[in-house]
């Protein structure tokens, strides 16, 4: 057992050094973006499926509540936790329009939205980034090397360089805090 858990953890830590050293410029820029939109007041959004979708709730409570800094909140939500609406959304419009329609009814132009698919296939979370773009919000994928039809969708996917679920899911919660940190950096500045 200590032979697979020395396994587990080393394969984990080359996944997440290949990560960055083919993602960390994104990485920024993503940040930037982020920056950006809630200087002028938009909102980030974010989106996904099972543990994706417990990332993205996890990550939205890091820039609503705090990272590692006290600062102001910023306008974070999650998409993936109002039951009454996911329920409603899959009952009355099938369960691909769980994300697009909070998406239209809830982001404006210069928003960001973060959708979350290891797979890149999650036709919930790939209508939600069309709804996006339609809408003038700019859209990033977290996904794995892959990227399926979701990276080829977003304004900017972020490919983890691994096929293994779990290892793809580690390293994005690894780069959402690295964001969070470089967004709560920035705007913690900008606070009195």
């Amino acid at each position: 057992m200590r032979d697979k858990v020395i396994a587990t953890l080393k394969e984990s830590a080359d996944t997440k050094l290949r990560s960055a050293e083919v993602l960390a410029d994104d990485v920024a820029k993503v940040a930037e973006v982020i920056i950006a939109s809630l200087r002028k007041g938009g909102t980030v959004a974010f989106c996904g499926n099972g543990g994706s979708a417990a990332d993205a709730q996890h990550l939205a409570g890091e820039l609503i509540g705090r990272f590692l800094r006290e600062r102001p909140a910023f306008s974070a939500i999650a998409l993936t936790t109002d039951s009454s609406i996911l329920t409603a959304i899959g009952n009355d419009y099938g369960f691909d329009q769980v994300f697009s329609r909070q998406v239209e009814g809830l982001l404006r132009s210069g928003d960001v939205l973060i959708a979350i698919s290891t797979s890149g296939t999650a036709q919930d979370v790939i209508k939600a980034v069309e709804m996006a773009k339609a809408k003038g919000v700019f859209t990033v994928a977290f996904t794995n090397s892959d990227g399926g039809p979701l990276a080829a969708q977003a304004d900017l996917p972020l490919r983890v360089p691994s096929k293994v679920t779990a290892r793809v899911q580690e390293v994005h919660i690894t780069i959402g805090h690295a964001i969070c940190d470089l967004v709560e950096e920035a705007l913690a500045a900008d606070s009195p």
